[in-house]
């Protein structure tokens, strides 16, 4: 993922795990302003919970933000214990759909 961020031009990234639905998009005070735009706009489209910072320094998305000055996103799709229960698929699906589709207008 390394390799062909650096290859590529990415104005922002999203990185999707399991649990939590919430979506973190700061790091350190690195992230540029137009990423609280952003997330709220995948707040509104998916129902899930923005949280700015947390106590972690080894994401894909932190090192997007810190390296590149670009916004960046971990999304955490679902809720309870991995695996997610295979009936929470439609939720996830819709939810991460309206962020999906968020990126192709904002």
């Amino acid at each position: 993922m390394a390799e062909l961020t650096l290859e590529s031009d990415f104005q922002r990234v999203n990185a999707f795990h399991t649990q939590g639905e919430e979506i973190y998009w700061g790091f350190e005070g690195l992230e540029p302003p137009i990423s609280e735009t952003i997330v709220n706009e995948y707040v509104r489209v998916s129902g899930y919970i923005a949280v700015r910072n947390i106590d972690s320094y080894a994401g894909y998305k932190d090192w997007f933000i810190q390296d590149f000055r670009r916004p960046g996103f971990t999304v955490e799709l679902g809720r309870g214990v991995n695996p997610l229960p295979i009936d929470q698929f439609q939720s996830i699906y819709q939810r991460s759909l309206g962020i999906m589709l968020a990126n192709l207008y904002l």
